[in-house]
């Protein structure tokens, strides 16, 4: 994200702690460099946190301090950060979470749905059982939160069209709080045209305005 998203109490923290846990040393290395922090950094990421996860209980246990950030908004939110803080709570250590950036956020609030109730889901899978899930959530009332790739984004796409419908509502938004932001709002079949007609980059967080409720009361 922009490096002005960062909140003030998190470089302080950042400047306190003896570890720092990073998804990717290199961008959260470019992160302290802005900021003049120096500290140790150790790589947490999907493919190892399984295995490095007792090194850092271990730390923790011995009175060290550990801050784990992400390459963009909130550890833990399709993020590295749940099996830590899991195994923190069984083992009795405390946790603190501050808050920050995380992209969903204002991805809903331009997009316009309710935002009184809302479902996050995050990445959907990338073979096995996507469609069933797809299928699943074409009736939810609830507006719909979807995290997805650039090169994932038409075939996604096309699949809500598919099954929810042309006529459904949604909203991507992409490159949030940097130099390229874009949101583009319209029906389904509109926002594939649109995408088809560009090369798609940047992080990208796509809406589905939920199913309305007359629509799913005819159906029942």
């Amino acid at each position: 994200g922009n490096l002005g998203d960062i909140t003030l109490r998190a470089l302080e923290v950042l400047k306190s702690v003896d570890v720092i846990l990073a998804e990717d040393t290199r961008t959260s290395g470019n992160l302290l460099k802005h900021y003049k922090i120096d500290k140790p950094l150790q790589s947490f990421h999907t493919f190892n946190e399984h295995k490095a996860l007792a090194s850092v209980i271990i730390k923790l246990k011995n009175g060290e301090t550990v801050a784990l950030v992400s390459d963009a908004g909130t550890p833990g939110i399709s993020d590295p950060g749940f099996l830590l803080v899991r195994e923190c709570l069984k083992n009795n250590l405390s946790i603190e979470c501050l808050p920050g950036a995380t992209a969903f956020v204002p991805a809903l609030v331009k997009s316009g749905f309710p935002t009184d109730r809302f479902v996050f889901e995050g990445f959907l899978p990338h073979k096995k059982g996507r469609q069933t899930l797809l299928k699943e959530l074409a009736g939810e009332e609830r507006t719909i939160v979807f995290y997805e790739s650039p090169h994932r984004l038409l075939k996604t796409l096309e699949q809500i069209q598919e099954f929810f419908g042309n006529d459904r509502v949604v909203s991507v938004s992409r490159e949030l709080t940097k130099l390229h932001e874009e949101t583009f709002t319209g029906q389904v079949g509109e926002v594939v045209a649109h995408f088809k007609s560009k090369e798609v980059k940047g992080e990208i967080v796509l809406i589905v305005k939920g199913k309305e409720k007359n629509a799913a009361k005819e159906e029942e």
